[in-house]
């Protein structure tokens, strides 16, 4: 095998434009499903248990089953189900967002069991009501415990994104499976799909490790 990786130079700029979508949709989905989650984090601590049964069965379905699998449903079953016509561009957002809604929930709500009894006598004691309390004093602790995890997730989130690709959306890894199957070169282009990849995941995890190290254990104990 004559392996010849000067071959990729010319696909660079398509490729780059794959990472730019791959990277619009982590970012936009990584934002829509963080909001999503904080809200199902509230409903599964809501009082009333049929709330909190109907967020726990959605958040363990979608923790539960392949993103591969809900990209497929959103896709295929989606429209025959509801009747209506979804683009595959459309199809994966609500994807994405719907798993990461999913996996933020636990984090925010993880991060809010984390914050100790006597905070919530502190806010019962000065009179403080729930909204105040949650708005004023929970939240913004358990926003800055959450910080790490959710950084974790939009990295997860970016890793698994190059599952799009099977319903024909042109990201990274769409375009280099593309240009590797008319080129006949898979382990020149699948090689630099997966180094591109690395490139981005490896220093974010790391920053990660170091945002939690060295700032958040000091303000988040």
């Amino acid at each position: 095998m004559h392996v010849d990786f000067s071959a990729v130079i010319p696909y660079w700029f398509v490729l780059l434009k794959g990472l730019g979508l791959t990277l619009a949709f982590t970012l936009s989905c990584a934002v829509l499903g963080s909001l999503a989650g904080f809200v199902l984090s509230l409903l599964r601590q809501s009082p009333k248990g049929w709330l909190r049964t109907a967020t726990t069965a959605y958040v363990e379905f979608f923790r539960g089953t392949p993103l591969l699998i809900q990209l497929f449903w959103v896709y295929f079953c989606f429209p025959a189900v509801f009747d209506i016509q979804v683009s595959p561009y459309a199809s994966v957002v609500l994807a994405l967002v719907l798993y990461m809604a999913a996996i933020t929930c636990e984090t925010f709500r993880g991060s809010m069991k984390s914050i100790s009894s006597d905070q919530h006598d502190a806010c019962v004691a000065l009179g403080l009501s729930p909204h105040v309390k949650m708005l004023h004093v929970i939240f913004p602790q358990a926003l800055l415990r959450s910080v790490p995890p959710l950084l974790s997730n939009c990295v997860s989130l970016f890793k698994e994104s190059s599952l799009i690709s099977a319903v024909g959306v042109a990201d990274l890894m769409f375009v280099g499976q593309s240009i590797s199957n008319s080129t006949a070169k898979p382990l020149e282009f699948l090689t630099t799909v997966g180094l591109i990849y690395f490139l981005i995941a490896f220093p974010l995890t790391r920053g990660v490790t170091l945002i939690e190290s060295r700032y958040l254990k000091r303000y988040a104990c």
